[in-house]
């Protein structure tokens, strides 16, 4: 199946509204609960949402730049402290006003600028269109992450039908 850009795009602009529901929602302090040690909260996952917003920002200007490579991007080790997260609230307004600018971005790119190449530091010679269609797949990788991490109390206390969420079980690493 090919993949249409308006389908890019419909994931992209549908994200920012998902985590909007999900923060108005809900309360912070099930926003901000752990899974299991060592494991993302949904703010967590939120806030790594916030930073590779500027990573996809920067590459898809490096690939309109004509730039010849850019670099990979080590959440662990240059992303925001997961601990100290903002206000739910703050977060979500943040990544809104991002992903509005990406969009925008977006919409510029023409069909001939899909082929425009760069050179990833991890993963070799990668092309624009490649970029582009792993940006949904991280956005609802992320929103799923989040969505098992508000999952597992519930789970914990279902009891008898526990077992029927054993794909979404978050175990103690």
């Amino acid at each position: 199946m090919d993949i249409d850009p308006t389908l890019i795009r419909s994931i992209l602009q549908t994200t920012p509204q998902r985590w909007l529901h999900l923060v108005e929602s809900l309360p912070q302090t099930l926003l901000a609960r752990s899974p299991a040690g060592g494991q993302w909260s949904a703010l967590a996952c939120l806030q790594h949402l916030i930073d590779v917003e500027h990573v996809f920002q920067s590459r898809l200007q490096a690939f309109m730049d004509g730039q010849e490579s850019f670099p990979a991007f080590d959440p662990g080790v240059e992303g925001s402290p997961q601990q100290a997260a903002a206000p739910a609230i703050e977060l979500v307004n943040e990544f809104v006003a991002l992903r509005s600018a990406s969009l925008n971005a977006i919409d510029r790119i023409q069909p001939a600028d899909l082929r425009r190449e760069c050179q990833h530091q991890e993963l070799g010679l990668v092309n624009l269109e490649h970029m582009l269609n792993e940006w949904p797949a991280h956005d609802l990788n992320h929103t799923i992450q989040a969505e098992r991490a508000l999952m597992q109390p519930f789970i914990q206390r279902c009891g008898p039908w526990q077992p029927y969420f054993s794909d979404h079980i978050v175990r103690q690493a």
